[in-house]
């Protein structure tokens, strides 16, 4: 079975590059750095539903993106959120926060003012997050 991206994630991020597991994505929001991880399992609602083998690569993955967003940015706090109420496709947020986003200290979700990078500085945020997590986890590709 194939892996197809629900639409509203196609929409609303771009391609930052493929974890073994994961496809990760750069949200289009300029909150800071919010990373979406999506594992490419076709159908797949929930974390649980993974086989554990699957899950601990999940962690692994989840980790590097978070220990890359806490060196590169030094945020004032790391969320982690996997909602799925609107879109049922498991995809699990990791964003970088600081006291000065639009939000802070609530939650992102309607509270971003809708405000997007250029594309230069989205394409310059991808090569940075690329580079790290490849260099972390050489199994990570653009």
């Amino acid at each position: 079975m194939s892996f197809t991206l629900h639409p509203q994630l196609q929409k609303d991020t771009d391609v930052i590059g493929e974890f073994p597991l994961c496809l990760a994505l750069l949200h289009k929001e300029n909150i800071g750095p919010w990373v979406i991880l999506v594992p490419k399992i076709e159908g797949l609602q929930e974390l649980h539903h993974l086989p554990m083998e699957q899950q601990q690569q999940f962690l692994v993955e989840s980790q590097t993106v978070f220990e890359n967003l806490e060196k590169l940015f030094n945020p004032k706090k790391l969320n982690v959120g996997a909602l799925g109420n609107m879109v049922p496709q498991l995809h699990i947020h990791h964003i970088a926060r600081f006291d000065t986003d639009v939000a802070w200290p609530g939650p992102v979700w309607g509270n971003t003012e809708g405000k997007q990078r250029t594309a230069q500085e989205t394409e310059s945020l991808i090569q940075t997050l690329a580079d790290a997590f490849n260099n972390q986890y050489p199994q990570f590709s653009r």
